[in-house]
């Protein structure tokens, strides 16, 4: 049988409650009705989306931007809202807003370093 796609994605974090909270404030994602206790699992579709504690021997300090080369996009109505939430908030931005086939695109920096893209074309 095939893989039929992706369906949970989770980034590694320093402070899994700065994390969370930074999500919660800026995306305005919900926490999941459970969680295991090394991670925050938020109420997002059709893909899960968690952070979660630093697994034994990963060490986030030791390159200058986790995740390097993979790219983790998510889905947001209002891109460009989001976008000025996070500048008024000084929140590095890695890629200024544009129009795109995605709709209005934009990535930012989060606490850990992680590069995250919105878009509001579904």
């Amino acid at each position: 049988m095939p893989v039929t796609g992706p369906d949970f994605v989770s980034l590694q974090v320093r402070d899994l409650e700065r994390s969370a909270a930074f999500y919660e404030r800026f995306l305005g994602v919900v926490r999941a009705a459970f969680s295991p206790p090394h991670a925050v699992v938020f109420d997002t579709r059709p893909i899960a989306f968690a952070v979660r504690d630093v697994a034994p021997g990963v060490d986030l300090d030791a390159t200058a931007q986790p995740g390097l080369g993979a790219a983790v996009w998510l889905h947001a109505p209002d891109a460009q809202e989001i976008h000025d939430a996070l500048v008024t908030a000084g929140v590095p931005i890695a890629s200024a807003p544009v129009d795109g086939p995605f709709g209005r695109t934009f990535t930012f920096a989060d606490p850990d370093g992680y590069h995250i893209t919105l878009h509001d074309r579904g």
